[in-house]
């Protein structure tokens, strides 16, 4: 043999591979048929037995470490779930010694439940943690702001829990867009679907304040000033998302959007007040500039950017 088995023992990996240069090769099958140890080296390496064994046993160690945990979450769920129930076997035998009945027993289990919800839902659940913890809060929250306004006797109960869902969502909606299982049903519009959630749980908070606090005292004003700037919001989003432009384009597009938006902003609110002004309700926005003059200095300021935007464009292609 003209070469040491060291030498080829180094050389069957890359051989092994088909990665050897044509002359290594050559070498290494010349050895391989004169050498029967290198040989069955080389019948040993090429037997994958051993890799899906080492595979199995990964997954295998894998999966009782997760049951494992997911044991200790369910005992420790479990544990802390006894824990939460001793106050609220003491708030009901408290509540019914005193003769009271069954009525702050209810908010104290709705606020229990608050707090089981951020602590016990998350041990006991195997999958999609985070998603399953934001809704049950969700929920717990929205229950307890039903209790406490039956409790009470109030009429508030739209107003507040409006209020606190559109909060929420501006907190969670971006997690939970982007977790399962939601995010395998919106793909590449996730971006869309949070802004269409916030614009929803915002003009339901709207609607709701407003057949609270009387629709003709609310209403024109308040839509007046809130569509505008939700539709601002909704510009920016289009144009920074979608547009395929550069920064000073966007820019731009953004401040003309701004400026248009703010033009009819400010002429809504005037018209909103002439309005409410004939059925006795008096408002004051202080806004005295001209809605033209906004227009016509945002679109001035606008148009350098867009101008500055296609000229630093132009630049760039000429150089490729």
């Amino acid at each position: 043999m003209k070469f040491e088995c060291d030498m080829i023992s180094d050389l069957l990996p890359l051989y092994k591979d088909d990665i050897c240069s044509a002359s290594s090769k050559k070498v290494v099958e010349e050895h391989l048929a004169e050498c029967p140890a290198c040989k069955k080296l080389y019948s040993d390496m090429s037997d994958v037995t051993i890799d899906e064994q080492i595979v199995k046993e990964k997954n295998e160690v894998i999966d009782s470490q997760a049951k494992f945990f997911k044991r200790k979450g369910e005992v420790a769920g479990s544990i802390i779930g006894m824990i939460f129930s001793v106050p609220i076997l003491v708030c009901l035998i408290v509540n019914l010694a005193t003769g009271a009945g069954l009525t702050w027993f209810f908010i104290v289990l709705a606020a229990m439940l608050v707090a089981a919800s951020l602590i016990i839902v998350p041990l006991l659940m195997p999958k999609n943690k985070m998603f399953t913890t934001m809704t049950s809060f969700t929920a717990a929250v929205m229950l307890l702001l039903a209790v406490c306004c039956i409790y009470t006797g109030g009429k508030w109960f739209f107003v507040a829990a409006s209020g606190t869902l559109f909060g929420l969502t501006m907190l969670f909606a971006p997690f939970i867009a982007f977790r399962r299982p939601v995010r395998e049903h919106l793909g590449n519009h996730k971006g869309l679907a949070i802004m269409s959630a916030y614009t929803l749980t915002f003009f339901l908070m709207m609607a709701c304040i407003g057949l609270y606090v009387g629709p003709a005292a609310f209403f024109p004003l308040a839509m007046a000033i809130s569509i505008p700037l939700v539709g601002i919001a909704w510009a920016y989003f289009v144009i920074i998302r979608y547009l395929r432009s550069n920064a000073c384009v966007k820019t731009g597009l953004c401040i003309a959007s701004a400026a248009l938006l703010s033009g009819v902003l400010a002429q809504l609110v005037s018209t909103a007040e002439a309005a409410a002004s004939e059925t006795g309700v008096v408002y004051s926005s202080g806004v005295t500039i001209p809605p033209a003059i906004v227009i016509v200095v945002g679109l001035l300021i606008a148009g350098i950017g867009f101008l500055f935007g296609k000229l630093k464009g132009g630049k760039k292609n000429e150089k490729k």
